[in-house]
């Protein structure tokens, strides 16, 4: 029988809980921007930025899905 960490879960929750703030920070950055449109450097940085955000995720959901055990 395999052990099984009983921090694992806590460990991920700090994680999720880290992606959050971040979304939360992103999000009210935007808001705050008072222009009615971006400039091309603006929208540059933002579509560097979804770029990283949807590999990480990409790379976040694999290990997640490979830390499951099956039921």
């Amino acid at each position: 029988m395999a052990a099984t960490n009983p921090s694992a879960g806590f460990e991920k929750e700090q994680i999720f809980g880290m992606a959050e703030k971040e979304m939360e920070y992103r999000v009210d950055m935007f808001n705050k921007h008072k222009e009615s449109e971006l400039n091309m450097g603006e929208n540059s940085c933002i579509d560097r930025c979804v770029s990283k955000y949807w590999q990480v995720t990409n790379l976040v959901g694999q290990l997640l899905g490979s830390n499951q055990t099956p039921m």
